[in-house]
């Protein structure tokens, strides 16, 4: 029986066989297939660098996107909280007559519900 590096081994030069023979490398010569398999590393490393330095960027972004789409922005409601209970302090301080005081008094309820 062979041993696992020897299996291992085998199987790598398979690999290496069939790609050769679908990609029609095993016709080139040592030079083109040198500047073949240069060109194929150097796109897949630079694929490789741009995925691990871009795609966790990417994704955080896309996340974002999604949840503010599902959620809305929560900062701008609490901005517009603020601004509305401002607003209903003013009207009741400013408030002279009971039909202001009502209407006061209804959007403080409003405020409460945001």
């Amino acid at each position: 029986m062979a041993s696992p590096i020897e299996s291992f081994s085998k199987w790598l030069q398979l690999k290496i066989y069939q790609f050769e023979v679908t990609m029609a490398v095993y016709i080139f010569t040592p030079i083109e297939k040198f500047i073949f398999y240069s060109v194929l590393f150097l796109l897949f490393s630079l694929t490789f660098i741009a995925t691990v330095l871009y795609l966790p960027q990417h994704l955080q972004f896309i996340i974002s996107r999604a949840w503010f789409y599902m959620h809305g922005d929560c900062h701008d409601l609490e901005l517009v909280k603020e601004g509305a209970e401002s607003l209903v302090r003013t009207a009741i301080g400013t408030a002279t007559g009971t039909a202001a005081r009502a209407a006061a008094e209804t959007a403080t309820g409003v405020v409460r519900e945001l």
